[in-house]
């Protein structure tokens, strides 16, 4: 009796020890059983394809502080394209930027087609009024946007405006029209007005001969300066159209500021100093109106150019921020739109709705009527802004931004 105690628990052991093993066998052939946790399927990933054409060759200036870098624009739209892809992975939107060059006076036809065939639905222009004008038809028929950040010509807004070309870059007249607020409000009302003999000299000319009548100025006199072709860059050149500003401007009326209208490069840079009498010197020498200055600080400007500068090495120039302001804009569009149909962000850009933040005070908008950027106009010499206008006191019943360039009431602009 007491012999199978033992051998009871022995066999009681036995039965716990097999159905253990059973049990953990099972649980392990079901485990094995279990299906497979399956993936997600990946986001579909909108591409937002932006082309940029640029007329690029390298230009001669009077001062070696003045040579354009070699990016200059596309740095700013490469930073830009960076902005667009933080916001755009939150929303499975991925962008990029395909880069084409021409020379100044090439057929911009085949690179722009050249554009299109990589599918860019967006098109940086920085080109000139001709160039730009070839494809801008092209572009509307295919469906293409193109932002204008490079040709300030007012024709382009007026006469020969698009219904699919923005223009970021401001016009020669919104120029003219900042600075001669700004000598009037300074009450600085007497010009004279030098000019060079190129195309671009006489349109500048013309810009601040309609901002002297519309603001109350009063050009005194004129002088052409003509370009002999003198060889700018070597010493005895430069000696030489230093060394004839002062006579140029010795036989002048009384006036409190002399006006620059040289685009071109032959001679302005060499006129404050060296004026006959001492004067202010404004347009495109002196005081200079632009779109951006490397030195603008304010409304969160500090950190936009600290940004420039960590990215690219350099700083931010106007035609950076002009592309920069363009990629945004498409960016800001397509976000809203949540999309990338070029009829649903031009729509858009064109309501009420859109706005882009650009560093400027405000947020700026495209004018109906002829796709023109609002925008503050940066007046700055070679170290820091001046002042901006608008300037207080010029009013307007839509918007202040509207004193600067050709008004609703003026324009000659029929969109198609």
């Amino acid at each position: 009796m007491t012999s199978a105690v033992p051998s009871t628990f022995a066999a009681f052991l036995c039965f716990l020890f097999l159905t253990a093993s059973v049990s953990g066998a099972a649980g392990q052939e079901e485990l094995g059983k279990q299906p497979t946790a399956t993936a997600e399927p990946e986001k579909k990933i909108t591409e937002i394809k932006i082309g940029y054409l640029r007329a690029y060759a390298p230009r001669l200036t009077l001062s070696l502080l003045d040579v354009p870098p070699r990016d200059e624009g596309v740095a700013g739209a490469n930073v830009a394209i960076g902005d667009n892809n933080t916001t755009g992975k939150f929303i499975n939107q991925k962008f990029s930027l395909d880069v084409t060059e021409i020379k100044p006076e090439s057929d911009a036809v085949q690179a722009f087609g050249d554009l299109i065939a990589k599918g860019d639905r967006y098109v940086i222009a920085d080109l000139s009024a001709k160039q730009l004008l070839s494809i801008a038809d092209i572009a509307r028929d295919k469906g293409v946007l193109i932002f204008n950040i490079g040709a300030t010509d007012d024709s382009l807004r007026e006469e020969d405006c698009r219904i699919n070309v923005f223009h970021i870059a401001p016009t020669r007249s919104m120029l003219a029209d900042a600075l001669a607020q700004y000598l009037m409000v300074k009450k600085w009302p007497n010009w004279v007005l030098l000019y060079g003999s190129h195309e671009q000299d006489h349109l500048y000319a013309d810009a601040l001969r309609r901002a002297a009548t519309r603001f109350g100025g009063q050009i005194v006199a004129e002088k052409e300066f003509k370009d002999t072709g003198t060889a700018r860059r070597t010493d005895t050149g430069a000696t030489q159209i230093q060394q004839q500003i002062s006579v140029f401007t010795q036989d002048l009326p009384e006036h409190d500021v002399v006006l620059v209208a040289d685009e071109s490069e032959v001679f302005g840079t060499y006129v404050p100093y060296r004026t006959w009498t001492p004067r202010l010197v404004a347009g495109t020498a002196g005081l200079v109106a632009s779109s951006w200055h490397p030195a603008s600080e304010q409304w969160g400007g500090i950190q936009m150019q600290s940004r420039f500068l960590r990215t690219t090495g350099r700083r931010m120039l106007s035609k950076d921020m002009s592309a920069w302001t363009a990629v945004r804009a498409v960016g800001e569009a397509t976000t809203r739109t949540n999309g990338d149909d070029p009829k649903k962000i031009s729509d858009y850009i064109r309501s009420d709705d859109f706005s882009v933040a650009a560093f400027k005070g405000q947020k700026l908008t495209f004018r109906k009527w002829n796709l023109q950027l609002r925008q503050p106009i940066l007046l700055g010499d070679t170290k820091s802004v001046v002042s901006t206008s608008p300037q207080q006191g010029y009013l307007h019943q839509v918007s202040e931004l509207d004193t600067l360039g050709i008004d609703q009431p003026e324009t000659k602009c029929v969109l198609k």
